[in-house]
């Protein structure tokens, strides 16, 4: 994982709403988080969006959440929501 020693990792929480849910978009998410080295989560939500939190090198999340944009082929994204929080030191990335 990336250092997060002098706050060089970055968090992003991101809401993705649209036909995201099963479209196999939460398994996507962490394929893509795996391949990129960014810790973090994804699930889904009752109201049918997805949520998940990125944390890594600022570049690598920012990558990641603009694949949110658009997601698996299988997806229709209509929005993304997006608020940068505190990293927590997370070192993994999990689908909940």
């Amino acid at each position: 994982m990336s250092e997060t020693e002098g706050g060089k990792d970055h968090r992003a929480h991101v809401y993705v709403s649209g036909i995201v849910q099963g479209v196999a978009f939460r398994y996507y998410a962490q394929q893509k988080a795996e391949e990129l080295d960014v810790s973090g989560w994804v699930k889904n939500l009752p109201d049918g969006r997805v949520e998940a939190v990125f944390e890594g090198d600022p570049d690598r999340v920012r990558e990641i959440v603009a694949w949110c944009e658009s997601g698996p082929s299988s997806a229709d994204v209509e929005d993304v929501t997006v608020k940068d929080e505190t990293p927590e030191g997370l070192t993994s990335f999990e689908v909940r």
